[in-house]
């Protein structure tokens, strides 16, 4: 019985270099395909180091979020000792108009308290994360109610759904809701974390203030309001009270209203923005920020 004939060894050959040559493209040519999202290129750096010195002289001009002012004066003065001779000029006029700051070339870095959006970071600006924080809700010290609330019931009062304090277990009366506006970045991420992407109500005791500072909100707060704010500008206030959320106060580790800070700066950073950032990620920045909060 006649038997078939083995192929030639230069069959198995090709198909070996075959074999290779697929295995170089799929596991390291394809990161370069357009649209891959494993894709290294064009990652901007979002890590600095803390220089030893920097020329007298050097300023870096801050704008943003009213959620960051203690963050900013405080890594201002650990800053400006540390390197003599430096300036840090910090406003506080909310995230979205330090952003726009920003990008006019008006300031070097926006201090924002919501991540940066898509359409932001195509024109060219980074976030780096400076620090953890929590959203609280807060009401007057005088407010007769003195119980907590789920997550579910301060989304609907805050979608106006909830409008009347004995709802929630409190006596009768009208809950005045006194929300942020729209430019703020702690008004955005309360939509976002809170609301889950839902609008705010528009019900007539729904009040938005008409600029993001927290003093006013809380002096709005009387004896029958609501209202939210960065947990370490109220922390050692004395007029208003927290609200748990959920069975925990602000200041646990399972809060569930808690959110990233950040500085952003637009690509490429100058030297002195670079230092800031360095030194405000850097174990000496980070605590002054925990000492003075």
């Amino acid at each position: 019985m006649n038997q078939k004939s083995a192929p030639p060894p230069i069959v198995f050959i090709l198909i070996f270099l075959a074999l290779i040559g697929g295995g170089y493209w799929f596991f390291f040519k394809r990161e370069a395909v357009p649209g891959n999202i494993t894709s290294p290129i064009n990652t901007p750096s979002t890590s600095f180091s803390s220089p030893s010195s920097l020329p007298s002289g050097t300023t870096v001009k801050i704008d943003g979020s009213t959620s960051m002012v203690t963050i900013n004066q405080n890594l201002k003065r650990a800053f400006e000792r540390q390197f003599p001779g430096t300036s840090v000029v910090t406003s506080a006029n909310g995230s979205q108009n330090g952003i726009a700051d920003l990008i006019a070339g008006r300031v070097d870095i926006a201090a924002i308290s919501r991540p940066l959006t898509a359409q932001e970071q195509s024109q060219g600006l980074v976030a780096v994360s400076v620090t953890n924080d929590a959203i609280a809700l807060v009401v007057g010290k005088a407010n007769p109610f003195n119980q907590g609330l789920t997550s579910a019931q301060v989304a609907d009062i805050f979608q106006g759904k909830i409008n009347n304090w004995s709802a929630v277990g409190g006596s009768n009366g009208t809950i005045r809701v006194i929300n942020r506006p729209a430019i703020s970045g702690t008004h955005q991420a309360f939509q976002e974390i809170v609301l889950k992407k839902a609008n705010f109500g528009t019900t007539p005791n729904i009040a938005t203030l008409p600029r993001d500072a927290t003093t006013p909100l809380l002096q709005a707060l009387g004896t029958d309001g609501i209202g939210y704010a960065t947990f370490a500008q109220v922390a050692n206030q004395q007029t208003v009270r927290f609200v748990p959320i959920d069975g925990l106060t602000p200041d646990a580790n399972n809060y569930p209203y808690q959110r990233q800070l950040f500085y952003v700066y637009k690509n490429s950073a100058s030297p002195g923005v670079q230092a800031f950032l360095g030194y405000a990620t850097s174990p000496q920045g980070q605590q002054a920020i925990i000492l003075n909060n």
